[in-house]
């Protein structure tokens, strides 16, 4: 784990006790720290203490005297904008930090190593997944960690020259302050979390803060796919100057895209140019890194090939939780040169739904044969799309595969992507593309395609 003597004797409380929360009370308590800790669930407050028995204090933080403490270590998990912590962060003068701002505070404890910080509404998983695989195909010692799942303090420090290689949801920027990335990267905003920031300007100023944070002389990337996006870019041209600064579409590589199986699509030449970018700013050349987009394999519910039967290829983009991030699913698919009459993609959608239209996802109904709208969301997407092509209100994911498989014909895609939360009917994207692949393979077995 992630240790460091700055923390020694300075006494924190922890509010959330999931993964990243014990990988937090771990790393204090072995740098030397005071620490209570708390969880509303009974359960992770039981496995706290069997895990540290009375080395750490068992207390709520909203109800705690605070005097005195050096910091309220905060899952991102917690909605900060109501949870009553923030008066109690505010009544005792204690900062509300998150896991990422005590990583920023150790780090001149580590050896000698670089940061690499990605954010952006849409593509920062892939993103910074493809980052960690080029830098470790051409041999630089690297981890990654942050939002993509892996608590940052839990993993083993990396000797002298690894990179981290960061996520960075909105609310862990949020709570952090003090984190100086060798390069960041913005890969877009779209509209998103609008309950917790109220609006999108608010939004986007959360993802602006990344680069507030790094020093001028370190570089920074942004994508240009829209407007908010671009006025952080410009914004940061102007502090630390054009040189400090690269915009990428990924034209310049679109010629090699077909070598990438696992980057199909124009948001992932988007982020495969963003990527190769921070690496190229990290030092490796152009050989090294097309020889580690060519042995890509993708991250599991963002645009995962699941199977190909009869012709028909099988995707599972669970991941696409907002129309934003299911339009560039729609755009990877178009008719083929040799009958552009024929549209491809047969479309499962919904879920619960975070707004009322889809129109990001409209430019590309042209690639659409059928959809297939299942969830809370079903019936309002399916009056949406009525006008523009078959529609199958499936209800549940099961109903819509087996239409899909029926339908489809070989040169087509049967694609989830979901545009809406999974909540009505899955713990999580990931349990909704698990029971995709799930499915597809069952009803496969039955039905075999010739």
């Amino acid at each position: 784990m992630i240790t460091s003597p700055h923390f020694a004797g300075r006494r924190y409380a922890v509010l959330g006790l999931a993964r990243t929360g014990l990988a937090v009370v771990r790393a204090l308590l072995a740098s030397g720290a005071r620490v209570m800790a708390w969880d509303s669930r009974d359960e992770p407050r039981q496995t706290l203490a069997n895990a540290f028995g009375d080395r750490v204090e068992l207390a709520d933080p909203v109800l705690a005297d605070l005097t005195g403490f050096d910091g309220i270590v905060v899952s991102p998990g917690v909605p900060i904008n109501r949870h009553p912590i923030g008066d109690a962060a505010l009544r005792h003068g204690v900062p509300l930090i998150g896991d990422i701002e005590l990583f920023a505070q150790a780090r001149a404890s580590l050896p000698p190593h670089r940061v690499v910080g990605i954010t952006g509404t849409n593509g920062k998983s892939t993103t910074t997944a493809l980052v960690h695989h080029l830098l470790h195909s051409a041999g630089v010692t690297t981890l990654m960690g942050g939002n993509i799942g892996l608590p940052i303090l839990g993993e083993a420090p990396l000797p002298e020259g690894g990179v981290y290689v960061l996520e960075l949801s909105s609310y862990q920027i949020d709570l952090t302050h003090s984190l100086d990335c060798d390069v960041a990267a913005l890969l877009n905003i779209t509209p998103d979390h609008l309950d917790r920031y109220g609006t999108f300007a608010a939004y986007a100023a959360a993802k602006a803060r990344l680069f507030a944070m790094q020093g001028a002389d370190h570089p920074a990337v942004f994508g240009i796919s829209d407007t908010e996006t671009l006025d952080v870019a410009l914004r940061e041209e102007l502090r630390r100057g054009k040189d400090m600064v690269q915009r990428v579409d990924g034209a310049d590589i679109a010629a090699f895209q077909g070598e990438w199986p696992a980057l199909q699509g124009p948001h992932n030449l988007q982020n495969a140019a963003a990527a190769v970018a921070i690496v190229t700013a990290l030092g490796l050349t152009e050989a090294q890194w097309r020889a580690g987009l060519a042995g890509f394999r993708g991250l599991p519910h963002r645009m995962e090939r699941v199977a190909e039967s009869g012709g028909v290829l099988f995707i599972n983009d669970s991941k696409a939780t907002n129309p934003a991030s299911a339009a560039p699913a729609l755009a990877a698919f178009p008719p083929l040169p040799a009958a552009p009459e024929h549209r491809r993609i047969h479309w499962i959608l919904g879920g619960l739904p975070k707004g009322d239209d889809l129109d990001e996802c409209a430019p590309w109904f042209g690639h659409i044969a059928a959809a297939y709208t299942i969830g809370d969301a079903g019936p309002r997407f399916a009056e949406l799309l009525e006008p523009h092509m078959p529609v199958h209100r499936a209800e549940m994911m099961a109903e819509a595969i087996r239409h899909a498989i029926a339908a489809a014909v070989p040169g087509d895609v049967v694609l989830l992507s979901p545009a809406c939360a999974s909540f009505d009917q899955f713990r999580d994207y990931e349990a909704r593309g698990d029971a995709f692949r799930q499915i597809v393979a069952a009803l496969l077995e039955g039905e075999p395609r010739p």
